[in-house]
Parts: C-alpha cells; sequence; structure tokens
C-alpha cells in the first residue's frame, strides 16, 4: 500500500512543471518571436525587390550605360574644328563606273558619313554639279579633299578618268599619306606601278574591318592636324599662322612617308591577294 501511494506520487510530481520549467519555455517562447519579427522585414525586402522589376531594369540600364560611354567616339572638336572645314570634303571616293565599283563606293561612303563618324565624302555620280566640266568638277572635288580614297578595281585600271584622277592626287601631294588605296578583286601584279610606294587595304578579305580602317585613318589624320596646328601657333607665338600655304606645309608633314621596304604592303597587316 505505502509502495503504491509513493508510485502515484512520483509520477503526479514528474508531470507536475515546476517553475523555473515554466520561465524557460516563456523565454523560449519570446526568443521565436523576436527572432521571426526580425526576419520578416528582410523577407518583405527581398519579396519586393523580386516582385519590382525597375530594379533589375535600372541595374541592366546602368551596366549598357557604362559601356557605351567607354565606347570609343570621334572627337567633337576634330569634327568642328575650322581647319576641318577649310576643306569642302574629308574624303573624294575615285572609282570607275562599273556598277559594281559604283555599289561598293556607295557602301564605303554611306559607312563613314553615318554618325557617329560623321565624314564629308564626294561621290562623282552624286556631288558633281550637273552641267559641269568632268575634269573641273574632279580636280575641284581632289583640291577640296582632306583625303582621297581610290577603289582600285579591274575596271579601275582601265579607266581613262581613274587613271586621270589618280595622277591628279598624285600631284596635288605626293608621298604626303593623303592618298589611301583600295584594292578589290585586283592581282597583285596589276596594281598601278604609280602607287608601289603606297600601302593599301585590302577590301577583298574583309570589306567591313577595310571601311572601319579608312574611318580610323581619316580620323587620326584629322586630329594630327590640329596638333600640328596648335603646335605651329605656339612655336610662333600667334594663331594668325593658318593661311593656304601654312596649311600645305601641315598636310606635307602630317604623317612620315612609310618605308619603301616592302613597297604595296597593306595596311594594318592585311594581305595581298595576287
Amino acid at each position: 500500500m505505502k509502495l503504491h501511494l509513493a508510485f502515484i506520487y512520483l509520477k503526479d510530481f514528474k508531470e507536475k512543471p515546476s517553475r523555473h520549467d515554466g520561465i524557460n519555455n516563456m523565454h523560449g517562447w519570446f526568443r521565436k518571436l523576436f527572432k521571426s519579427q526580425k526576419t520578416l522585414p528582410m523577407q518583405n525586402e527581398k519579396g519586393k525587390a523580386a516582385e519590382n522589376p525597375e530594379c533589375k531594369s535600372l541595374s541592366s540600364a546602368a551596366t549598357s550605360e557604362g559601356t557605351t560611354l567607354t565606347q570609343p567616339q570621334p572627337s567633337t572638336l576634330t569634327l568642328s574644328s575650322e581647319l576641318r572645314w577649310k576643306r569642302k570634303y574629308d574624303v573624294f571616293v575615285c572609282h570607275s563606273s562599273a556598277q559594281r565599283d559604283i555599289e561598293e563606293a556607295q557602301r564605303l561612303v554611306s559607312f563613314l558619313e553615318t554618325p557617329p563618324r560623321s565624314l564629308r565624302c564626294f561621290l562623282w555620280h552624286r556631288d558633281s554639279c550637273p552641267g559641269g566640266a568632268i575634269s573641273t568638277e574632279f580636280c575641284n572635288a581632289v583640291e577640296n579633299s582632306h583625303i582621297r580614297a581610290l577603289l582600285i578595281t579591274p575596271s579601275f585600271v582601265q579607266d581613262d578618268w581613274c587613271g586621270y584622277m589618280m595622277h591628279q592626287a598624285l600631284a596635288e601631294g605626293p608621298m604626303s599619306n593623303r592618298m589611301i588605296p583600295l584594292l578589290q578583286g585586283l592581282a597583285h601584279s596589276q596594281y598601278p606601278q604609280e602607287l608601289k610606294f603606297y600601302y593599301y587595304i585590302d577590301l577583298s578579305r574583309n570589306p567591313d574591318y577595310g571601311f572601319s580602317v579608312v574611318n580610323k585613318t581619316v580620323q587620326s589624320y584629322l586630329e594630327k592636324l590640329i596638333q600640328n596646328d596648335k603646335k605651329l601657333s605656339c612655336s610662333l607665338g600667334s594663331s594668325s599662322c593658318g593661311s593656304d600655304g601654312g596649311d600645305n606645309l601641315q598636310e606635307s608633314n602630317l604623317m612620315p612617308v612609310q618605308s619603301t621596304v616592302e613597297p604595296s604592303a597593306p595596311l594594318e597587316g592585311m594581305q595581298h591577294t595576287d
């Protein structure tokens, strides 16, 4: 009987929670409550960020904007320079009257004139004055152009007017690096002997890359034209040295004559085709 009562007493003692157990349970409950309230705002912020596509679009826009800003652009100072505008055209494009050559010249001019390049080009079938003498129109265009680009093709070497314009360009500035031969579909053995000491660009392999090289060459020429003018002005202590004679002197000394050890080597490492 005494053993039975003792067993019942011990059983009731285990099931009855102590005061300390109650305090510990309340402390654990409050900790869980504060923890849930702390993590709830973080989950809400993540949810809002996921639901709001503007955050992602803004970050991507900032990334794209940064990429755009790092792309090289033509200098505004170069395009608006007074020295540049002393001549009517940046590039005189000489080509034959063959339809294929006309289309290729149009593609080149379209590339150079499209912003942000924004170069001024001369095409004889587009920019010549109706009723004007062909020789007069061509000579005026050559004289009023900074750079002369010759699209040399099988039709070019057989065209008398192209030969005339090539010699005119050579007479205007021999070895001045203001002439860019563009070779396309022509064997090296047919390359004009008058241009054998000039580097050329081979458009047969990659025309788009060749157009980019032409643009780079013209932009570099215009930049050096401005730099040389600034140096000349500083050396003379005057800014009034922009006469025609001064311009011709500057243009003839803009770029050093290329080495003639390997004549007719293509620009930018491009190889010629036989």
